[in-house]
């Protein structure tokens, strides 16, 4: 599915027959009948017997040039994940013939910024719209909400990346593709307690996202997972401040045995923070951050944190979309995929090797 999606049988389309992928795979030859029936059920590919299988061609491309859908990320600048899922994106684009009109973004001081965002896309009669939500604006529920109306009103597709537009537990009418922030964030904090950390904090920065609220809560039910009858002295709290404040960085410090972090850039400010206080990490105080950035590895000490599969999400919304532009049926869809920790030295792992 994930060679299909980023569109390597092109140009003919054609799979490898049942035989190749007996071999590939080595796996049984029902096995591999059975998963081809799988993608022509989910619409990826067609049998013709006698032929082999093929990549499903799909319909609704303009005859006058390329199909275009769109892409707002109004927030691109605040994290590096998204430019690299974009970037995907992007690829995906190209490679199943489609033109992908970007959104420069507004400035807040624009009269009517959903209105604004949305006018590119209208205008240009894209088929639908690739919409990361708003997170740190003031508005950001008021804002989401009116974009999404406004392009579904137009009947243009939307797939969220990341995140929902209404606040957790409710669930809007799109598909959404993103993490799993609530297991990513206990698998960061069990991580931490199963190297013998007791008193865990989780730093996020004033105005907290909902995908980090996600994150707390899983890391919250970890500490009380581990909270057994001989573990009554596990802590955890929560603080949202800059991590470049001096003083209550060092009153958390003094609090805490290991630190998990929003995400790596608040991660990477903070460990300058606590060089400057003198606090070592991992001797002196452990951290975890959230995203796996290209400079989480070249950090002084190299960061443990939770990897974001970028490609896989950005071809999983990439085919949700093409089944919402084909207006294939099915209710909203919730893909969430699973983080990866990946394990360097400021969790104090490698400390006694």
């Amino acid at each position: 599915m994930a060679e299909i999606t980023a569109g390597k049988y092109q140009p003919t389309g054609r799979l490898p027959s049942e035989a190749q992928l007996v071999k590939r795979f080595d796996v049984s030859r029902p096995t591999a009948a059975l998963a081809l029936r799988q993608l022509q059920d989910q619409g990826l590919v067609v049998r013709r017997a006698g032929s082999g299988s093929f990549v499903r061609h799909h319909p609704g491309k303009m005859e006058s040039g390329q199909q275009q859908i769109g892409l707002l990320v109004p927030e691109i600048n605040e994290t590096e994940i998204l430019e690299v899922i974009c970037g995907d994106l992007a690829r995906l684009s190209r490679l199943h013939d489609f033109s992908l009109l970007w959104s420069a973004g507004v400035d807040d001081d624009s009269e009517d910024i959903a209105r604004t965002l949305c006018k590119p896309f209208l205008d240009q009669n894209v088929s639908g719209v690739f919409f990361a939500p708003f997170e740190l604006h003031e508005q950001s529920l008021e804002l989401n909400q009116r974009i999404t109306r406004q392009l579904r009103q137009a009947g243009v597709s939307v797939v969220l990346l990341d995140r929902d537009i209404h606040p957790f537990p409710s669930r809007s009418e799109f598909d959404l593709v993103g993490i799993d922030n609530f297991a990513s964030g206990y698998l960061a904090a069990s991580h931490l307690l199963k190297l013998g950390c007791r008193r865990l904090f989780f730093l996020g920065p004033p105005l907290a996202a909902p995908t980090i609220l996600h994150r707390i809560a899983g890391a919250r039910e970890a500490a009380l997972t581990y909270q057994g009858p001989r573990e009554q002295d596990i802590q955890f709290d929560v603080q949202r401040l800059q991590a470049d404040d001096d003083k209550t960085v060092k009153e958390i410090a003094a609090k805490s045995d290991a630190i998990i972090c929003s995400n790596d850039r608040l991660a990477a400010t903070l460990m300058q923070t606590l060089a400057r206080l003198g606090i070592a990490v991992p001797s002196d105080i452990r951290l975890v951050g959230f995203d796996d950035v290209k400079y989480a590895q070249l950090l002084t000490v190299p960061l443990t944190t939770i990897h974001q599969p970028c490609r896989d999400i950005a071809m999983v919304a990439f085919r949700a979309m093409l089944d919402s532009i084909e207006k294939v049926v099915v209710p909203p869809r919730h893909c969430l995929l699973p983080g990866q920790l990946i394990i360097r030295e400021s969790c104090g792992a490698y400390l006694n090797h």
